[in-house]
């Protein structure tokens, strides 16, 4: 735990807290389980996935598509609670040993245009389910539902809950760097918007009352279990598949953001004991939540206290905190995004598969699932790069000459998401040790390398150590090689031209 960032962890968690409380609630309600399943799902799964998990700053709880298909079990299942439990336990599990299997290392092979393309699209669904509430209408808590709804929250628009969101960004993105290095932005903008909306009795929307009182225990197993097993297998199974998957596509936008690297299999095995726990509660399963996570980050959270922050905050509300924390305007919690800005910022620079496979990914991740958005994604990548580099240029080869002051790390091939991961793993140099990278063999970039290496080349460069990058510009050319000498022209020492 770092004491260092101490002040930045609980900000951090309190702040993901804030933001997950009408989550839960709103989550466990559309379980069929009632609004308490909802707040102990988060409270149990966020603080062991932070305790245990492999991603410090990520933050866990019930998510939308978990909740989808809890809700479809508490049907199928009658609901018969033992046997819905058992489905939740059994659900960790799987996660567990996925972890223990090594399972989390395929997220490596994940290209960033996948990524940028989930990451701007659930900061664009972020932003349209935001819209609704900014203007005072209820919210809506999916996409479409939320576009639909637009008309008629503008034609009875609430100007009061315009007002504060208004006021909500104000603070978040004008606060003065002397006053946010004391206290976050978005926790500033609660403190002071809700005594206006109390004080000021303004008719907008609140949290509203929360469910009080410890939960009772559950023994998530029954006779009826036993009848149900095939269905509770499949079921666990799929619960299990689509939580890893979002926790670690919410890791890698954790990395992004933060330039650290998460460990995959150590992060399902935390999710995994925080899934199992939450079925003898009563609460339902969930994963890695991307726009908590990023608030938490953006709110100063970097280690595992901020995760278990914001489990202990919603703990405090459930038992002492819920008259006050009832009466947060709804309006005030809009204004976080993470959009990919690095790459909207150069759309017409990158290559032009990586922008067709980041684009597809943005629209199935807004308007269809964002599971099926990353499989799709992944399986397209993967097809244009079969069809579009030809046989030869896809051996791949990379030699390391480690001498006393320089490590020489020699690339031979293809540089892309199905190499990047062993390039990177090859690249740390010792402390002290100056790095060449000779790329003037490489034969084809993507996107992929190209970030990759920038953040490499970024993260070492705070650690003193130089930097020498050799290309040549006739092994292999186009937008990904360009843009790799735009990005780097400022931190890498040599650029070679034989």
């Amino acid at each position: 735990m770092n004491i260092k960032n101490l002040k930045g962890d609980i900000s951090g968690g309190i702040i993901a807290g804030v933001i997950a409380l009408p989550l839960a609630l709103a989550f466990g309600i559309a379980s069929k389980l009632g609004a308490p399943a909802g707040l102990w799902g988060a409270i149990v799964l966020g603080f062991f996935a932070a305790a245990f998990g492999g991603t410090k700053m990520q933050v866990s709880g019930p998510t939308g598509p978990m909740t989808v298909i809890s809700a479809a079990i508490v049907v199928d299942l009658a609901g018969d609670i033992g046997s819905i439990m058992a489905v939740f336990v059994l659900t960790g599990i799987f996660q567990i040993l996925f972890g223990l299997a090594r399972l989390g290392k395929l997220v490596k092979y994940i290209p960033y245009s996948v990524i940028s393309g989930f990451m701007s699209g659930v900061g664009f669904i972020i932003i349209i389910l935001q819209i609704n509430p900014m203007l005072g209408a209820e919210g809506v808590s999916d996409t479409l539902g939320a576009i639909a709804a637009v008309p008629h929250a503008l034609a009875n628009v609430s100007v009061s809950s315009v007002c504060l969101a208004a006021a909500s960004l104000g603070i978040l993105y004008l606060t003065p760097k002397k006053i946010s290095a004391i206290i976050p932005p978005p926790l500033l903008a609660i403190l002071i918007l809700t005594p206006v909306v109390y004080f000021g009795q303004l008719s907008v929307g609140i949290i509203g009352d929360i469910p009080t009182g410890l939960p009772d225990f559950v023994f998530p197993f029954s006779e009826k279990v036993w009848q149900h097993f095939p269905s509770i297998a499949m079921y666990a199974v799929m619960l299990a598949l689509l939580g890893s998957i979002d926790s670690l596509l919410t890791s890698l936008v954790a990395d992004s953001i933060t330039k650290t690297k998460h460990k995959s299999n150590q992060e399902l095995v935390g999710q995994g004991i925080g899934n199992a726990l939450v079925g003898f509660v009563g609460g339902i399963p969930g994963a890695g939540a991307t726009m908590r996570t990023v608030a938490n980050i953006k709110a100063g959270g970097m280690g595992r206290l901020s995760g278990m922050t914001h489990s202990i905050f919603l703990l405090s509300v459930v038992l002492i905190l819920a008259p006050l924390v009832k009466y947060v305007p709804l309006a005030v919690l809009s204004g976080l995004d993470i959009l990919d800005y690095r790459l909207l910022k150069r759309l017409t620079h990158i290559p032009r598969k990586d922008l067709i496979v980041m684009l597809i990914v943005f629209c199935l991740t807004v308007f269809v699932n964002l599971i099926l958005a990353v499989f799709f994604g992944v399986f397209l990548a993967w097809f244009l790069y079969e069809t579009g580099v030809s046989k030869p240029n896809r051996k791949f080869k990379i030699n390391v000459i480690d001498e006393d002051k320089v490590k020489i790390v020699k690339i031979n091939g293809p540089m892309y998401f199905g190499t990047n991961a062993k390039i990177m793993d090859n690249l740390n140099p010792e402390k002290g040790k100056n790095l060449t990278i000779d790329m003037t063999h490489a034969t084809f970039m993507d996107i992929s390398s190209v970030y990759s290496l920038q953040d490499f080349v970024d993260s070492v460069n705070s650690k003193e150590t130089k930097v020498n990058i050799l290309i040549d510009d006739e092994s292999f050319s186009g937008n990904a090689l360009n843009e790799f000498k735009y990005i780097l022209r400022d931190n890498i020492s040599k650029i070679h031209n034989p």
